[in-house]
């Protein structure tokens, strides 16, 4: 039986709807991504001119490689005193620490929450607060997993110290890891960011440190799992309930 006109256009609304939705649903690749993903691909063809079930394989390292690539978008909570997680994944640590020497945040401890990225998770980085970037500092160093807790000292590195404007310095730190072996950083001194901006990204599995002021509202539990833009980490305005100082 034919099909008429009206019910031809009637499946193409459909059709052009379904794929409206499909794409609503696929995160963009960052631009920083796309040499890796068109490598992975030109890998796959070759693959297959060689042998198909490599060829398979590597179309899957391609869609991975496109995952851990992706940048979607974020809905971060705008409210006074709130501090979102910079990165995707595991929150491993929450302790009173002394931040690394190179943020000059000072030698007492301060409050260290770590969030642990695998190679899973979307690894474009987020500011924790609004505020402007009082410097940034760069230090070479290991690739131990950075799930462990000297990788904080030990690893590569790349730090950020941002300044609030009501609840003093915050320190963000970027630590390469096992695979990890490339940071890279979008800002620069002086900048003025917002929360939840996007600020940096770091290559295949790693981990980012926030530093906060001793006595900080903790709003998380390690093992939670964080998103970054998203997921509030603690609250400068709370002073009930849990806090983190040292003895």
């Amino acid at each position: 039986m034919p099909i008429d006109r009206q019910t031809l256009l009637s499946i193409a609304k459909s059709v052009r709807s379904g794929a409206r939705s499909v794409r609503a649903q696929i995160s963009p690749i960052h631009p920083k991504g796309y040499p890796f993903v068109g490598g992975f691909a030109l890998a796959t063809i070759i693959l297959f001119w060689i042998w198909s079930p490599l060829g398979w394989i590597g179309t899957l390292l391609t869609i991975w490689c496109a995952l851990f690539f992706r940048n979607p978008a974020r809905v971060t909570p705008i409210r006074e005193g709130l501090v979102v997680a910079p990165a995707d994944g595991r929150i491993s640590m929450i302790a009173p620490v002394v931040p690394p020497a190179e943020l000059e945040l000072g030698e007492l401890p301060m409050v260290r929450i770590s969030i642990f990225m695998s190679v899973f998770n979307c690894h474009v980085n987020r500011s924790p607060v609004a505020g402007r970037i009082e410097r940034i500092v760069y230090r070479p160093g290991k690739f131990i997993n950075a799930e462990l807790d000297k990788a904080s000292e030990d690893n590569e590195r790349n730090a950020l110290v941002i300044s609030t404007p009501n609840n003093g310095l915050v320190g963000v730190v970027q630590i390469a890891g096992l695979i990890a072996r490339r940071i890279v950083t979008f800002v620069h001194d002086g900048q003025t960011v917002e929360a939840g901006e996007r600020f940096g990204l770091i290559r295949f599995g790693s981990r980012l440190d926030v530093f906060l002021p001793e006595g900080t509202q903790v709003l998380v539990s390690e093992g939670q799992t964080a998103i970054a833009g998203e997921t509030v980490l603690a609250d400068f305005q709370q002073t009930d309930g849990r806090t983190f100082r040292s003895s």
